[in-house]
C-alpha cells in the first residue's frame, strides 16, 4: 500500500512549556506523529537538560537534551514578562494543544493557566504534568522521578529479594507519565472533534508510577500484602530470568508446558526432566529451585551465548542475550527496523538518534529532525504566526526573545 503524504497529527500546533523528561517525552511523541511542536524556553538558560553533561565531541551539546527534543522548534521567550505573556496568548489562539510541567502555581502567576486562557481558545487541549497533581494536598511540592518511584511502590518491587529497593535504570516514572500524557492528549483531541470543546488534563508522576505497578497493585488490594522483590526471577514461573553461558548472560522465559517440553528436548537435551518429579511441573520446579538452577547453569555454561540463543530460537522458546546498550543499538534487527536514524545538527554535526518505534501501514511518522539550538526558530515561529518584523525586532531589543538576529 502507498502511504499518505502526511503524518497523523500534521497541521496540529503544540505549545510545549515542558522541560527535563516527562513533558518533553510526551511532546516528542506528538512531534513524531507530525505535530508542529514549539518548545518555549527561557531565553537565557533554556531547558535544564541543555546543561546536563555537555559533550565536547559534539559541539558542547548535551545528550540528555538531544535525545528527547528532536523534531521540535525552539522559541526562546521570557514568559515572566508581560510582553512575553502577550506573545503566548497570541499563539494560544491558534494552538491545538498546550502542555506544561511546572508546579501548579507557576503558570497561574503568569496568567497562563487553563482558567486564564480557556476563553482565548475554547478548543484548546491543555495538559498539566506535575509531581502530585493539581487536585492534591501536595500540589505545590515539586515532583521528581526517584521520589515518585519510591512513594508509588515501584521502587519497593525492584531489586533482589535479599537486597535494598532499587530505582529503575531508566526514569520510568517520567517516561510513563509522558506516555500517559500523550494518550490523554490524543483522547482529548478525539473528544474535541466530537464535542467541539477542549479541556484540561491533570497528570501526576506519582499517579502514573502507581498505575504502572499493574497486577502487583491488584494483588496487594486483594490480599493486603505487598509483594516481595524477585530480582530477575518470577513469582510464578521457573525457569525464568537471568542465566550464565560460557561467554555472557542470557534471559529466558518458560511460560507454559509446551515451551518446557521444547526446552528440555530441543534446547538442552534433557528429555528425562519431563518425567523427573522434581522438575516435571512448574510448581515442582519452583519448589525445587535451589536444586534445579545449579543443574541448569552447569549445562548453559558449556556453550556460548550466541549458540544458545540460536538453539532457543530454532526451538521456538523465548530467550535473548543480555546486551549492553551499544550492542542493542548496533543489533541487526534494530537497524533493520530503522530504529537508529541520522540528522545534521548545527553544533553537534552528524548525529545518530533513536527514532520513533511507531510503524503505521497508511501514514508515515515524521522523519527525524535535529533537536533545536536555543531560540533557533524564534524568528521563523513568530513571523509564521503573524508577528511583524517591527514587533519581532522590538521583542528582541527588550530581551523578551532570543535568536532573531537583533
Amino acid at each position: 500500500m502507498t502511504k499518505t503524504a502526511a503524518p497523523p497529527l500534521a497541521g496540529k500546533l503544540v505549545l510545549d512549556f515542558t522541560r527535563v523528561l516527562a513533558g518533553p517525552w510526551s511532546t516528542l511523541n506528538l512531534a513524531d506523529l507530525g505535530a508542529d511542536v514549539i518548545k518555549i524556553e527561557h531565553p537565557k538558560t533554556g531547558d535544564d537538560t541543555r546543561h546536563y553533561a555537555p559533550s565536547a565531541d559534539h559541539g558542547g551539546e548535551a545528550g540528555y537534551f538531544l535525545f528527547v527534543n528532536r523534531n521540535k522548534r525552539s522559541l526562546a521567550l521570557d514568559i515572566a514578562k508581560p510582553e512575553g505573556q502577550a506573545v503566548v496568548k497570541r499563539l494560544i489562539a491558534k494552538a491545538d494543544v498546550l502542555i506544561e510541567n511546572f508546579r501548579p502555581d507557576v503558570m497561574a502567576r503568569q496568567g497562563l493557566d487553563y482558567d486564564s486562557v480557556r476563553d482565548i481558545n475554547p478548543g484548546l487541549v491543555y495538559c498539566s504534568i506535575s509531581g502530585y497533581g493539581h487536585a492534591s494536598p501536595l500540589k505545590l511540592v515539586a515532583g521528581y522521578d526517584p521520589v515518585a518511584q519510591a512513594e508509588s511502590g515501584m521502587m519497593w518491587m525492584t531489586g533482589e529479594g535479599d537486597g535494598d529497593p532499587l530505582r529503575t535504570g531508566i526514569s520510568y516514572a517520567d517516561i510513563l507519565t509522558g506516555m500517559f500524557a500523550t494518550q490523554a492528549i490524543l483522547g482529548a483531541l478525539i473528544a474535541k472533534d466530537r464535542d467541539g470543546t477542549g479541556q484540561h488534563i491533570d497528570l501526576a508522576l506519582i499517579d502514573s508510577a502507581l498505575a504502572a505497578t499493574a497486577n502487583y497493585a491488584q494483588m496487594a488490594l486483594m490480599t493486603g500484602n505487598s509483594p516481595k522483590r524477585y530480582g530477575n526471577g518470577h513469582p510464578f514461573l521457573e525457569p525464568f530470568g537471568l542465566c550464565e553461558t560460557s561467554d555472557g548472560q542470557i534471559t529466558l522465559v518458560i511460560g507454559n508446558d509446551r515451551q518446557w517440553e521444547r526446552f528440555c528436548e530441543d534446547v538442552i537435551g534433557k528429555p528425562e526432566w519431563l518425567t523427573d518429579p522434581r522438575f516435571a511441573t512448574n510448581a515442582a520446579r519452583l519448589e525445587n529451585q535451589k536444586t534445579f538452577r545449579p543443574l541448569l547453569n552447569a549445562i548453559l555454561a558449556q556453550d556460548t551465548r550466541e549458540n544458545w540463543i540460536e538453539k532457543f530460537r530454532t526451538a521456538g522458546v523465548p530467550a535473548g542475550s543480555v546486551r549492553d546498550l551499544n550492542e542493542a543499538l548496533a543489533a541487526p534487527e534494530i537497524r533493520a527496523r530503522g530504529m537508529v536514524g541520522t540528522v545534521e545538527h548545527p553544533n553537534a554535526g552528524h548525529l545518530e538518534v533513536v527514532t520513533s518505534p511507531i510503524r503505521y501501514s497508511e501514514t508515515p511518522v515524521s522523519a527525524p529532525a535535529a533537536p533545536p539550538t536555543l531560540g533557533q526558530h524564534s524568528a521563523e515561529i513568530l513571523s509564521g504566526h503573524g508577528f511583524s518584523a517591527d514587533e519581532i525586532a522590538a521583542l528582541a531589543r527588550n530581551g523578551i526573545v532570543r535568536g532573531v538576529g537583533a
